[in-house]
């Protein structure tokens, strides 16, 4: 699946004579000392600078650096006006406008839609720093500013944004973002290849409304590109005439009738042809079924009022991610139409050794002096070996935006760039942080048949099970690891990133190393949750997985002589979660005696598998049509995932209430008691004083104001009622309350068996 194209194997423009800039300059001071008069291009974000591979402005500016650009920066602008965006003047070729390393909404609101008041991007940790839709209103601003001048916008939240999409924070389906912003070309997941592309054709004078055929890129038209073809994405949307498709394998397969006709000419087709001997010519190869063809989608104008065909539309755009043979999109916007070009071809090693190879200061821009960025902390010590994941978790959008296909550095350049940390970064304690990626344990790993991998469309390469064509042999990750740690003046390698557990178990020799050599006595996974329900909606294996992990995690740290912990990871409130799951898998957390500290409630992040079915309530894994339409319960509104946020911390008195409400309405009052097989205690004496009475009225109690007699009297009255009340719960819950004392009927509420050993965890 190799590119036309090498990356680094464009001319240089011109202004490569000036080299390398210390660190890309945000100011005209900065570009006066380094002798230029103004910027091949501008890069717009919401970030702070950090001169660092793990943040994609760096990265982008570094790379177009490379290509002989002189690239400034104007990090996290006054959006306010457009002056703060002409600080650097007027760019020679183009605007490059993203929000920052997070979506501009998650980073400044909670999945409860709370405003935060931190930002771990900026320095200080101060929030507000970033207007919310930073894409669209830095776009604006930079077309205030010089309107001539063409913006490219990038990055997640513009790659999220790319077709119409449902908005959490709006709760509608808004337009692909390219229209709100008004920018002249969208480029999607990552950026390296469409963005150096668009550079060296705009530099060369081609103007940016003729670009419009550069794959991960996406553009607005008033009608497809010459000569492709288009094909309808369902029968059920009636939107017009479609070119056909012509036959992807050349002409029709010679049919019985024709034999006949054969015989009545005397040909006899059972024995060879005498023919004489001519040279062997040479056919053109026959055209892909997907080359040159596009899929068209719903409307937005259908999409924003009709579920089924969102959750269509979404379908569709999930399996058109391969770039080995996914095809060109087109949905009609009004008058116009959103073209998005197939994904562009994922980086080979040698690419992306040069990518990283890049001149790094690995640390943020002076300017901000000794402000601390929490994210620039979190990771200055970290190394990342590879990009994307074919796991497909449908809550996740790594696949929607690096692609399932795993790109991977080499060794040598992961070893370079640890003596890079160990030689450059100030304080360095000799421990690295972080030896991973998305995923800790996808490096190397790839599909065995080059042939399935450019045709096919799962969307998770290891669920419902591991494809049998999946590489799982994690040799090549455990050297790295032995390598890693056996560099001179590096004490220790930590993994601190996810591993994926169903994919480790294939392999224990990767375990045993992990466990042995790689934990800092806590390692963090993420089964998401332990019921059948929310994990087959989010694309995870069931709990034998996890089981099978944590016994090889505890007799690999038993033979090393280590005490270490497992932390599990889980999500509250995702679609396909009932109160009953909830319920089930705080029971098997209290069995564990987990405690978890930091809960999170499902988070709708644009373009989501799971965000399409928290919208439609229908399950976009499968067909949707009308003899499959599979109704999902979703949990929404504040009380809903407050109480499955309030379940999933059962041991946190704050939550009580909420849980024994929902324990009496489901009948499971039996789990209110002081027995170890009981998820709540009882209502206290206090409580029951503090409860608001019918008509939310507070009780009376000693704080009321009353004369003494009239306080004897009131609390009199009220132990009265009390008591009977008492009584009453008391006698329900004894009648309700089975011998057995299981949550659930026919269904065991804890699965395996309680670990010997696990302590609590904070996740």
């Amino acid at each position: 699946m190799a590119p036309e194209r090498d990356l680094f194997s464009y001319p240089k423009y011109w202004a490569e004579c000036f080299g390398p800039a210390p660190f890309l300059p945000m100011s005209r001071a900065e570009m006066d000392k380094l002798g230029w008069d103004s910027c091949d291009v501008i890069l717009v974000v919401g970030d702070a600078y950090v001169d660092h591979p793990s943040f994609g402005m760096a990265v982008v500016g570094r790379m177009l650096e490379a290509q002989g650009y002189r690239v400034g920066l104007i990090c996290q602008p006054d959006w306010h006006s457009k002056d703060d965006f002409m600080r650097l003047g007027k760019p020679n070729l183009f605007f490059g406008v993203s929000a920052g390393n997070m979506d501009s909404m998650i980073n400044r609101y909670t999945a409860d839609k709370k405003l935060r008041h931190d930002d771990a991007y900026t320095p200080g940790d101060i929030g507000g720093k970033r207007p919310d839709r930073a894409v669209t209103v830095y776009t604006q601003r930079c077309k205030e500013a010089y309107k001539e001048v063409p913006v490219i916008i990038g990055g997640i939240e513009a790659s999220l944004r790319r077709i119409a999409h449902y908005d959490y924070w709006s709760e509608k389906v808004r337009r692909s973002v390219i229209f709100d912003a008004k920018a002249d070309i969208l480029i999607y997941g990552n950026a390296e290849r469409p963005l150096v592309e668009v550079a060296h054709r705009i530099a060369s004078g081609i103007p940016v409304s003729e670009i419009q055929d550069v794959r991960g890129t996406a553009v607005i038209r008033k009608e497809p590109l010459p000569g492709w073809r288009g094909v309808d994405s369902t029968a059920i949307d009636k939107v017009g005439k479609i070119d056909p498709i012509p036959n992807p394998y050349g002409a029709d397969d010679v049919g019985c009738s024709s034999y006949s006709e054969f015989a009545k000419a005397g040909i006899d087709l059972t024995k060879p042809a005498e023919v004489e001997a001519k040279p062997i010519m040479v056919q053109a190869p026959r055209q892909k079924p997907w080359e040159q063809t596009y899929v068209k989608l719903p409307a937005f104008e259908q999409v924003s009022v009709n579920k089924p065909l969102y959750a269509h539309a979404s379908r569709i755009l999930h399996q058109e991610t391969n770039p080995g043979c996914a095809r060109a999109i087109m949905q009609r916007h009004g008058d116009r139409h959103i073209w998005v070009n197939p994904p562009a071809f994922p980086l080979s090693t040698a690419e992306m050794d040069l990518v990283f190879g890049l001149p790094y200061q690995r640390v943020p821009h002076p300017v901000y002096g000794k402000a601390k960025i929490p994210a620039y902390e979190m990771i200055k010590t970290s190394v990342n070996i590879m990009r994307g994941c074919f796991g497909g978790c449908s809550f996740c959008s790594i696949t929607e935006h690096e692609g399932r296909i795993i790109q991977s550095r080499s060794k040598e350049s992961i070893m370079q760039e640890i003596k890079d940390i160990r030689d450059k970064v100030p304080g360095f304690t000799g421990v690295i942080s972080d030896l991973g990626g998305p995923t800790a344990n996808m490096y190397r790993l790839n599909c065995k048949n080059p042939k399935a991998e450019q045709t096919c469309r799962r969307p998770s390469c290891v669920y419902p099970t591991i494809c049998e064509h999946m590489d799982t042999d994690q040799s090549p990750t455990v050297e790295l690891y032995r390598e890693a740690r056996n560099l001179p003046g590096i004490k220790k390698v930590l993994v601190a990133s996810g591993v994926r557990y169903d994919l480790a178990v294939e392999d224990p020799n990767y375990v045993k190393e992990l466990v042995q050599h790689h934990v800092g006595g806590y390692l963090k996974i993420a089964p998401e949750h332990t019921e059948e329900g929310p994990l087959s909606k989010m694309m995870k294996p069931g709990m034998g997985a996890y089981d099978k992990f944590k016994e090889m995690f505890d007799r690999f740290s038993k033979e090393a002589g280590k005490e270490q912990y497992l932390i599990p990871y889980f999500i509250a409130s995702h679609p396909g979660t009932t109160d009953l799951d909830m319920i089930n898998l705080a029971l098997w957390l209290k069995a564990r005696d987990f405690r978890l500290d930091q809960v999170q409630n499902f988070y709708p992040s644009p373009m989501a598998n799971a965000t399409t079915i928290y919208h439609t309530e229908m399950n976009s894994l499968k067909n949707i049509n009308k003899a499959n339409t599979e109704v999902v319960p979703v949990p929404k509104g504040e009380r809903q995932r407050r109480l499955h946020k309030a379940i999933l911390r059962y041991h946190d008195p704050k939550g009580w209430p909420i849980i024994r409400e929902a324990l009496i309405r489901l009948k499971m009052q039996h789990l209110i008691g002081r027995g170890k097989d009981c998820l709540v205690p009882p209502e206290s004496k206090d409580e029951q004083q503090q409860r608001p009475q019918r008509g939310g009225k507070p009780a009376l109690t000693r704080h009321t104001g009353l004369n003494p007699a009239a306080q004897a009297t009131a609390r009199s009255k009220h132990s009265t009622a009390n008591g009977k009340a008492n009584g009453k719960a008391k006698a329900e819950q004894a009648a309700s309350k089975p011998a057995s004392q299981a949550p659930l009927k026919g269904k065991p509420a804890v699965k395996g068996k309680p670990a010997a050993k696990t302590g609590r965890a904070g996740s």
